[in-house]
């Protein structure tokens, strides 16, 4: 991304503001872990999206007026003790070569930045409500939201989420270029797995050589934490635990995903350790193969994106049906355990708006076909990333082995 992608996001989301209106955006700030430990920093999305800046405790305002709207980037002031400990904090030119911003102060100087706001101006504020549960704890947000309800009782406030999601739902150009790269990378993340398989082969020795691959390229943390998983820790779907093993004869179940310059993928593909399917192995690898050929085949503009995950269940259903293993539709959920797509980009399940929304050329969501036969013993998904494009879409995991035959051609 370059500093235009950041500039156009901003210019975009002014679209829809109006005079009066001022946004505050904070980047966040690391929870503490134990004792004196914090957990590593993990900044904002929609501020990352907004700036491309991923530093702690950091806050944008933009203040519409008519005609123009004046930007500011609170930054950290230098402190060369904490900079001793914790690295250089980022200068005002460096911030501006990446963001585009022009004027910069101090994040001392916030608070009677804001006080002059709500006493002098008025007007409507715009930030970054996005708690998915009331027991958590508030952040920045909810803490200012707090501290102008008790002050400034007459201050209005809105939720500027929804805004960003929208202009998030549509990839651009760059941000497609990116998710190539990522994809690249979490190929070999996926390759090294597969050649390094074999029988009694501990879980975390799977992620061990995934982290490695990713690490080739610069990628130090994932997109999201792995999901890596064998036999009967198939059937929990976020597993995150790695002390299994994977004895002769089980499917290894991976969900992973590379992230470059700040967009992801997401992408899952199952395999038996020994490197050879087994007759009941292949009966379900190919109904999951099949369906998610057929997805591809059909997903184009236009189709209700509300019906994708309908559309995969449907197909699945049918195939899994024809094995003898679920008797109706209603009883699917048998086999068939999670929904099959979901949008990726800045976060794993990205945060768009296509509620009552058709496919459209930019989305990239998942095609996520999971079967989860406890019967057979056998768990597995094959996801992968499709790009909606004018007149169809694209797989862009399609470059990582999916066909029985080439993993196994792969794993010998």
């Amino acid at each position: 991304m370059d500093t235009l992608f950041y500039q156009g996001n901003r210019a975009e989301l002014y679209k829809a503001l109006k005079p009066g209106d001022t946004v505050i955006l904070f980047s966040g700030t690391a929870p503490r872990k134990t004792a004196d430990e914090n957990y590593p920093f993990f900044a904002s999305r929609n501020f990352v999206y907004l700036t491309g800046i991923a530093r702690e405790d950091l806050i944008f305002t933009a203040q519409i007026t008519e005609g123009s709207v004046k930007e500011i980037l609170f930054i950290l002031p230098p402190d060369l003790l904490a900079e001793r400990w914790t690295g250089s904090r980022i200068k005002a030119d460096e911030a501006s070569q990446i963001s585009g911003i022009k004027e910069f102060c101090y994040t001392s100087a916030f608070d009677e930045f804001f006080k002059n706001l709500c006493e002098k101006n008025g007007g409507t504020l715009y930030m970054d409500f996005d708690k998915r549960f009331e027991t958590e704890p508030d952040n920045e947000t909810y803490i200012l939201a707090k501290k102008v309800s008790k002050l400034y009782p007459y201050m209005k406030m809105r939720n500027i989420h929804g805004y960003i999601a929208e202009i998030r739902t549509i990839k651009k150009p760059c941000e497609i270029e990116a998710m190539r790269k990522a994809e690249l990378i979490t190929r070999d993340g996926i390759l090294a797995m597969m050649r390094a398989s074999k029988p009694d082969m501990y879980e975390y020795q799977y992620k061990a050589e995934f982290d490695y691959a990713l690490a080739q390229h610069g990628v130090l943390t994932p997109m999201f934490p792995s999901i890596i998983s064998a036999g009967k820790n198939n059937f929990c779907i976020h597993y995150y635990d790695y002390r299994g093993i994977a004895r002769d004869g089980d499917m290894v179940l991976n969900d992973v995903g590379a992230v470059w310059d700040n967009e992801g993928t997401d992408v899952s593909r199952g395999w038996p350790c020994n490197g050879k399917f087994s007759e009941k192995q292949r009966l379900l690898y190919e109904c999951a193969y099949e369906t998610s050929n057929h997805m591809f085949e059909i997903l184009k503009p236009g189709i209700p994106m509300r019906d994708v995950d309908t559309l995969v269940r449907k197909y699945n259903y049918e195939l899994l049906h024809d094995l003898g293993l679920v008797d109706s539709y209603e009883n699917a959920g048998k086999l068939i355990w999670h929904g099959g797509a979901h949008h990726v980009g800045f976060d794993t399940h990205d945060v768009v708006n296509v509620e009552g929304k058709l496919t459209q050329a930019g989305m990239v969501f998942c095609v996520d076909v999971g079967i989860y036969c406890e019967e057979w013993g056998i768990g597995f998904r094959l996801e992968d990333n499709c790009l909606i494009t004018q007149t169809g879409c694209e797989n862009l995991s399609a470059i990582i082995p999916r066909s029985i035959a080439d993993i196994e051609a792969v794993m010998q």
